[in-house]
């Protein structure tokens, strides 16, 4: 029998359908029976869950500092002042025959983020430190700094962290110049102080900077609580660049004209220089968050979490090794952590926290990445199996209102022993700059749900979704 080459191909497309046919649950398992596997879902393993608080931290290395005051109904009070050192603008700087201040500003650059209720109302009071912050070799959150109570500067009103402003620059012979800057907030100050201090201060105050600063120290920032209105918020001031100082703008005789010139000069207040230092404090009193605080041994339906040396959660899987156990050796196809926030508790000015770390404590209790997020660095080797910031997840869905994390290989490794679980916690963290210490370069906070063995619908919720496969 003769085949067309027609006949031969509609012959081999035939056969190659029939194949195709099988049924798709059995293919790959006839190779050796005797390793049949099958995958499934687990979504109930049980997760506790405690809000703690947080541990004082360093501030002075902070890429952006807080300051403010925010009313939550749910978090009680947050406050945070700043101790600054103002510096030079250069060593030997001099302000010429009989200096006269004309006016003085506090230009403080703002950092990116507000967090709060921007309607409100803020009176902010500037004072001078008593301390030489070049001097000290510890700026915890918790510590107060001693300032004279003289108000030296003072701006209330609203504020606009994200507007450009525009300034003046003055030029010595020239017309001046307007030009736009960045986002600042800007405060006057006594100009008889600063005539006093600055202006007239004597050559060797102004010889070295280590000279001025122990002389004249600097300046502590705070929110006068009496005389602002509203829900408050907090605000971050950038630190790390230029544009943050004492301007100064005053007149002077011309050595040659014996006219008088006006000028104007930088003092620098800049993290390069010499330290900035954050106070943090909180008040949680008569707040649900205080009530947990007190019963660290209650579950409760929802749990908190809070920046700037606020609260982290304390999380474990009690029976994950039971559940190990019972169903035998598997492999974990993809173990995600699903965490719901609260219904309601993400109203403005209270939003929730834009995204959430998770990390874990060693035989030493210090925090270490969990594998899924532990890429090597100059200090670290890393686990080849992390995953890259979007795929591990943690960001916050402000659709679904949840966070998720990818902890596949956590998980593994808890199951077959390979890591003990010392402590698992979840904290907020900058949107892009993660960080598993205690963070005072954010300030949005989130409630979040806790676990429940049967859970109905509308229910917030912590749960592990484990998909497996078993290994007979």
């Amino acid at each position: 029998m003769k085949f067309s080459k027609l006949d031969l191909l509609t012959l081999l497309i035939s056969l190659f359908l029939f194949a195709s046919c099988e049924n798709t649950s059995t293919i790959g398992l006839e190779v050796d029976p005797s390793s049949a596997i099958q995958g499934s879902l687990v979504d109930s393993i049980t997760i506790t869950s405690r809000t703690i608080q947080e541990s004082d931290i360093e501030t002075s290395t902070a890429t952006r500092h807080p300051f403010g005051y925010l009313i939550d109904p749910t978090f009680g009070t947050t406050e945070s002042s700043l101790a600054m050192t103002v510096n030079l603008p250069v060593n030997a700087y001099s302000f010429g025959n009989t200096p006269t201040i004309d006016s003085a500003i506090l230009v403080l650059n703002y950092g990116g983020e507000f967090y709060g209720d921007s309607t409100s109302t803020y009176s902010i009071d500037v004072r001078q430190l008593k301390t030489d912050l070049s001097k000290e070799t510890s700026f915890l959150s918790n510590k107060d700094w001693p300032y004279f109570n003289p108000i030296i500067g003072n701006k209330t009103g609203k504020l606009y962290p994200t507007t450009k402003y525009k300034v003046t620059d003055i030029v010595v012979g020239k017309a001046d110049t307007l030009r736009t800057v960045t986002p600042q907030l800007r405060i006057p100050l006594d100009k008889n102080f600063i005539q006093a201090n600055i202006a007239e201060a004597n050559a060797t105050d102004l010889k070295y900077n280590s000279n001025f600063t122990g002389y004249f120290g600097g300046l502590h920032l705070q929110i006068n609580k009496t005389s602002s209105t509203g829900k408050g918020g907090i605000m971050f001031f950038d630190f790390a660049g230029t544009n943050s100082a004492v301007v100064l703008y005053y007149k002077n005789q011309n050595a040659t004209t014996g006219l008088k010139d006006t000028t104007s000069v930088n003092f620098p207040i800049e993290t390069v220089s010499n330290p900035i230092a954050a106070t943090i404090k909180h008040n949680y009193s008569s707040t649900p968050v205080a009530t947990q605080l007190s019963n660290p041994t209650v579950q409760y339906p929802v749990t908190y979490l809070q920046p700037l040396v606020g609260l982290r959660n304390k999380i474990a899987f009690p029976y994950l090794n039971k559940f190990a156990a019972n169903i035998g050796k598997i492999v974990v196809n993809k173990a995600e952590l699903v965490i719901d926030i609260s219904t309601g508790s993400d109203v403005i000015p209270y939003g929730a926290a834009p995204r959430l770390a998770l990390y874990r404590y060693d035989i030493a209790e210090q925090r270490q990445n969990v594998p899924d997020n532990n890429s090597a660095t100059q200090y670290n080797s890393g686990d080849p199996r992390s995953l890259s910031p979007t795929v591990f997840g943690g960001y916050y869905n402000s659709v679904t209102k949840q966070y998720v994390f990818v902890v596949t290989s956590y998980i593994q490794d808890l199951l077959n022993g390979k890591t003990t679980d010392y402590g698992t916690f979840l904290a907020v963290t900058p949107t892009n700059e993660y960080q598993i210490y205690p963070s005072i370069s954010a300030a949005a906070r989130s409630v979040i749900g806790s676990f429940k063995k049967t859970p109905v619908a509308g229910d917030n919720l912590m749960k592990l979704n484990i998909y497996y496969t078993k290994i007979n």
